[in-house]
């Protein structure tokens, strides 16, 4: 079921009012069920392969509990290679054995083992890892397995988070489905607004960026290099708010309920550094691998050699878990070099700063990092977007073509990009509203700000809010992004 759907907009109201009618003793049960109707919305059968997952990682955490520290481990292996086998059956199967085929025909080998004809079902790599981390961490001794097969169950398949994330970690969703949530009105009002800001940022501004940039990246070799930069900006973007307005969402609505999610994206094109971009975005992924891989590999306490594969490795994988393709695993090698390269560069980089006087200017510096930073992340995007390596060459190659016609008037201007003046400023003018919120919150909560304003100033805001997500919202079910993950 999507968010941005008529059905989430009966959905969600029945579930949260019944929700706060029924005792608290049954209150796991709707909630359990709900998430199930949620997620059969998609395709039933998989519901199946989803509890067959949560039945094994139900066990296998008591049994690494109670079992002798010598057979601990074998127990948390099991459930490793069974959450594992069902993503690479799922999701990574067809890449590998693609590659496996072109390997056969360039030595001439007969390679007569074909495609899996299934879909990946969705959300299929958020709640594998949320499951994950709740067997990793009973193995450690911080959590204490959960003995109730059906809250295991609906920490797993909490349906606000169930599909996208954010991806939690049991220490602090587990114990929430034991506590009485009363109706509070204004963390009821907070997580409202939460989920319209959500929904803004995914149907008007994701879904209307995503018409340019799906025509764009769609046949990318239409196109030259101004109309592909664009795209490309676009899509920085588009993703962003695609992503971050889903985990918007899901947080507004387990707020409603009185459930604290953890966030999930603050900010990152104020970054300044590629380690700042990647402590702000997708935050429980990326503290995910922080913790149940790159600390687990020995961290930054090893020789800088080790160091630096650690960093590789966390990268390449974390490109791999996003997609079955070589687009991906590049994106992710990438952001890793950019961050080795920004460890191997630091002192030069801090001496020219020192050199040119730019370190005395500190707002001027801080703009400097930031475009450089948003620049880099941009050219990784091109990777991430792409449909397949040739593409994602040429729109590099093309990118310093085609500028020649540009600034010579205003229809050569929009010419150039291929695109008309009304959806150019509408997508500039709402790319300007988001930097301008993202802006105000260096001073804290929007929503807490807004709270302090005059009845007149919140409302009105709230109403363009609304009137924006009726009249400039791209009304057509578009699947969040990241649901192919």
């Amino acid at each position: 079921m999507l968010f941005n759907s008529l059905e989430f907009l009966i959905f969600f109201p029945v579930v949260t009012t019944l929700y706060f009618v029924l005792p608290h003793g049954w209150r796991w049960a709707l909630l359990l069920i709900a998430s199930c109707v949620f997620y059969m919305a998609f395709i039933p059968a998989y519901i199946l392969v989803l509890f067959v997952l949560i039945f094994i990682d139900y066990f296998m955490a008591i049994w690494v509990e109670e079992a002798p520290d010598s057979k601990k481990k074998h127990f948390l292996i099991i459930s490793i290679l069974a959450t594992c086998t069902a993503l690479f059956i799922f999701k990574y199967f067809n890449f590998f054995n693609a590659n496996c085929q072109s390997i056969a025909h360039f030595i001439g080998w007969n390679y007569p083992i074909g495609a899996l004809q299934i879909i990946l079902p969705i959300g299929l790599s958020f709640h594998t890892f949320q499951s994950l981390a709740y067997v990793i961490e009973v193995y450690k001794g911080k959590q204490k397995a959960e003995r109730n097969f059906w809250i295991y169950s609906l920490y797993v398949m909490f349906y606000p988070q169930l599909v996208a994330g954010p991806i939690e970690r049991p220490a602090n969703l587990l114990h929430q489905f034991y506590e009485i949530h009363h109706f509070e009105y204004q963390r009821v009002v907070d997580g409202l607004k939460l989920m319209a800001w959500g929904m803004f940022k995914k149907i008007v501004i994701a879904d209307r960026l995503a018409l340019y940039v799906n025509q764009v990246y769609g046949d990318p070799t239409d196109f030259k290099g101004p109309s592909l930069a664009l795209a490309t900006f676009f899509f920085a973007f588009q993703i962003y708010c695609d992503f971050s307005g889903y985990s918007d969402i899901a947080i507004g609505a387990a707020q409603v309920m009185g459930f604290k999610l953890m966030d999930n994206f603050n900010r990152p094109y104020f970054s300044k550094s590629v380690v700042e971009f990647w402590k702000r975005w997708h935050i429980s992924l990326s503290t995910w691998f922080r913790d149940y891989v790159y600390i687990p590999l020995g961290g930054n306490r090893v020789s800088n050699q080790k160091f630096y594969f650690n960093i590789m490795i966390v990268f390449i994988i974390s490109g791999l878990w996003h997609g079955a393709n070589w687009t991906y695993i590049i994106w992710g090698a990438l952001n890793g070099f950019y961050l080795l390269f920004a460890v191997w560069t630091s002192d030069l980089r801090s001496n020219i700063r020192e050199r040119t006087g730019l370190a005395r200017h500190k707002n001027l510096l801080e703009i400097w990092q930031i475009l450089i930073i948003f620049l880099l992340i941009c050219f990784s995007w091109i990777f991430f977007r792409a449909q397949n390596l040739h593409d994602a060459i040429y729109i590099i190659t093309q990118l310093p073509h085609g500028w020649h016609h540009l600034g010579l008037n205003q229809v050569a201007f929009y010419d150039t990009f291929g695109l008309h003046r009304q959806d150019f400023m509408l997508s500039a003018a709402l790319i300007g509203v988001l930097m301008i919120v993202h802006r105000a919150q260096n001073h804290g909560s929007i929503r807490h700000m807004l709270a302090q304003r005059p009845t007149w100033v919140r409302w009105s805001f709230y109403y363009m809010l609304m009137l924006g997500i009726v009249f400039w919202g791209e009304q057509g079910r578009n699947a969040f992004i990241y649901f192919q993950f």
